[in-house]
């Protein structure tokens, strides 16, 4: 069965008009799982991240800078030129963060084998001491930190097919070989970063699709240089930031994907599950700016997560 991990905190962060990472993706991507199709989600309320969990990646100014900031009612606070707190994002963050943490806990127990968690703020551009690209923490990398520590495990992969380089989850875990980072991303983008020399210790692995770039070259740089590393690395648990902000009508990008895109991806990395990590696997939302877009291609990455 798969696990759905959310809660209404996450749709209390709301950066202010006209802002791309609204309240309006998770209630988007909440009403097209709410169909008969999904009926067997076992759905789950998101638990708060505790200190501990978020400074095994967060430096402790980070963190307390991101839970005393809440800004008071009707107004925000601006991070940095992308990334807006309101008087719910602090709450929203803690509770993103912490439902990676508790997915990561479902599958290794055996309560699940895979989950979703919808929700946001996103997480991947976090850096150890930096909330940018509309990230507050590193949901995804809260997660990975917490299998290392609390499960014991050896070897975790994070497969992340948001449109945009994980700088973040990529700079956290640079240095740590227990966690291989495999990530394709437009280039040039933001952030900037995510060339395909860049190494990490050998466990960091990312393939650039040039603007314009469609089906083809995505499944190509999946198929040919991406997976295969993430098969050799024979990971425990699979991980996965699923940003969806490279369907081809995000107004954020220029590549051309389709939701059948992401559920061909979605079963490409349930096989590297099945095969190497008992099946386990967690899922967490990262972009995906235009609605209809996010609502079918997120549909579509949790009909296969489901099969």
């Amino acid at each position: 069965m798969l696990r759905l991990y959310t809660h209404p905190a996450c749709l209390q962060h709301d950066p202010g008009p006209g802002h791309a990472e609204r309240p309006a993706r998770l209630r988007a991507v909440l009403q097209a799982l709410d169909h008969d199709r999904y009926a067997a989600l076992d759905r789950v309320e998101a638990p708060r991240a505790t200190r501990e969990q978020l400074l095994r990646v967060h430096g402790s100014n980070h963190v307390e800078r991101i839970l005393a900031s809440a800004p008071p009612a009707g107004t925000t606070f601006t991070l940095d030129e992308d990334t807006v707190m309101s008087p719910g994002s602090a709450e929203a963050a803690v509770r993103a963060a912490g439902a990676v943490v508790a997915a990561v806990d479902a599958v290794m127990s055996g309560a699940s084998q895979r989950a979703f968690c919808a929700v946001r703020p996103p997480g991947h551009h976090a850096t150890r001491d930096q909330a940018m690209g509309f990230c507050l923490f590193n949901n995804i990398a809260v997660g990975a930190a917490h299998a290392l520590a609390a499960h014991g495990l050896r070897r975790i992969a994070i497969a992340d097919f948001d449109v945009h380089h994980g700088n973040g989850t990529q700079a956290i875990f640079e240095r740590e070989p227990r966690v291989l980072f495999a990530s394709s991303h437009q280039s040039p983008l933001y952030p900037g970063s995510g060339g395909e020399d860049e190494c990490g210790v050998g466990n960091i692995v990312n393939g650039t699709l040039s603007p314009g770039a469609g089906s083809h070259e995505f499944r190509e740089l999946w198929d040919g240089v991406l997976l295969p590393r993430l098969h050799a690395f024979k990971p425990q648990l699979v991980l996965v930031s699923a940003g969806f902000d490279a369907h081809r009508n995000d107004p954020l990008a220029d590549i051309r994907l389709g939701q059948e895109d992401y559920a061909w991806i979605t079963e490409r990395l349930l096989t590297l599950a099945r095969t190497h990590a008992r099946g386990r696997l967690v899922s967490s939302l990262e972009g995906g700016y235009d609605l209809a877009a996010l609502a079918a291609s997120t549909a579509a990455h949790v009909g296969a997560l489901m099969e």
